[in-house]
């Protein structure tokens, strides 16, 4: 007779608002570092149509994972069909308020228990910012139960501290970046030794635009140019007796 096979324990509950997520239900958010937000808003047009969140961003915009406002509710409602919320502070008339920072903080309840969330709506306004500042709330609160706290974990969603993933240059720029430094140093030796004027309008001429423009590059070649200026030792000395008592 076979031994009937046990089953895994499906979760219920808080323990189930602590299970992984599927793929499905996660989503990329796009996180941009101020030198790429202040390039788009310098130029619209240097941002691209992201295939992977479906975004308008720079295109070396960094993407968290996260879990969105629709998929966490019907998580919640998977633990609990009668879990709540409800904001902390409220109005004469009753409404959630918002503070001085434009942030909300709720008490998330779930099988009994409740824990506080906080929520904001990161510049948004109008009716869009209220549902953000809401969506938000009910991440943070939820992720006090347990729930995505993987996700979190990877990266905070509105944090300002950037991850050593953000701000690693790639390996092509790296290399980009040591090719160009290299470029100036080489172009700084050989306008410092240039042998005389015609030699240094020549090094000068065949430098790229942008060696030219260095600040480093430009003071080599002034410097030099002064140095080539001045007369020799063997200049003053052909320089006739009469000449030095005038002078």
């Amino acid at each position: 007779m076979n031994k009937p096979i046990d089953k895994p324990a499906v979760p219920t509950g808080l323990e189930l608002l602590r299970a992984p997520f599927p793929p499905n239900q996660i989503s990329k958010l796009p996180k941009p570092t101020k030198k790429q937000t202040e390039a788009l808003n310098a130029d619209f047009k240097t941002g691209i149509r992201c295939k992977l969140c479906g975004g308008w961003h720079h295109k070396d915009v960094v993407h968290l994972d996260y879990v969105g406002h629709a998929a966490l509710t019907d998580r919640l409602l998977d633990c609990d069909i009668e879990w709540n919320w409800d904001p902390v502070v409220v109005d004469s008339g009753g409404a959630p308020m918002l503070d001085p920072n434009g942030g909300m903080w709720i008490r998330l309840t779930v099988c009994g228990l409740s824990r506080l969330g906080y929520g904001h709506a990161d510049g948004k306004k109008g009716g869009d910012a209220i549902k953000e500042v809401i969506g938000d709330a009910l991440r943070n609160a939820a992720m006090r139960f347990g729930a995505a706290l993987d996700l979190w974990h990877k990266g905070d969603l509105h944090g300002d501290e950037q991850t050593e993933a953000d701000t690693k240059p790639p390996s092509d720029v790296i290399d980009e970046i040591s090719a160009f430094t290299a470029a100036i140093n080489s172009a700084v030796i050989s306008l410092e030794t240039a042998d005389d004027g015609e030699a240094l309008r020549r090094i000068w001429s065949g430098l790229r635009r942008d060696v030219q423009a260095d600040a480093k590059v430009i003071k080599a070649k002034d410097d030099r140019k002064v140095a080539l200026s001045k007369p020799t030792a063997d200049e003053f000395d052909d320089i006739p007796y009469d000449m030095e008592r005038v002078a």
